[in-house]
């Protein structure tokens, strides 16, 4: 049953991001699993995505490399039963092979969000957080690498 509830969170996450974020979904980025402190996502170089080199557009990789650390976050803003701002305040990235195929976007240390809500909440100040990702494709070789940075608030009443 574990099972199908998971395959039924992805297809509604995955049918969420239609709708609030159509220019991913057409891109071709999914939620391959999520979990409370993992996340995969995946794209495929397509002819929808691709620069004009064929390989996959930087700015897709962005998109699929920011999801991850984006939804576990977002789920442990929701979960925590606080009104808690989240912002993307910075990004870098380095490219370092051409990405083609399947490429995966993990992020793995949901652990240390645990942290940042906490510190959020007993301080009641603003709180930083890089979130770092990395390509893989299909050999298993990094394409790109990305690091994200999230600043969290907790709201006033």
């Amino acid at each position: 049953m574990n099972f199908y509830m998971n395959k039924l969170d992805l297809i509604m996450k995955n049918t969420f991001s239609f709708f609030v974020l159509p220019l991913a979904y057409i891109s071709g980025l999914r939620v391959q699993s999520i979990e409370e402190n993992k996340c995969v996502v995946r794209v495929k170089h397509r002819w929808i995505n691709q620069n004009p080199f064929k390989s996959l557009y930087w700015a897709v990789q962005g998109m699929a490399a920011e999801m991850p650390g984006g939804l576990i976050l977002q789920n442990k803003i929701k979960n925590s039963g606080h009104s808690i701002a989240m912002l993307l305040i910075g990004s870098t990235s380095i490219f370092t092979k051409k990405a083609t195929g399947k490429i995966l976007f993990t992020y793995d240390a949901g652990e240390e969000l645990d942290k940042l809500m906490d510190d959020a909440l007993q301080t009641k100040l603003p709180q930083k957080i890089s979130i770092n990702t990395k390509g893989i494709d299909e050999k298993g070789d990094v394409v790109s690498e990305f690091s994200f940075e999230w600043s969290i608030k907790l709201r006033s009443k």
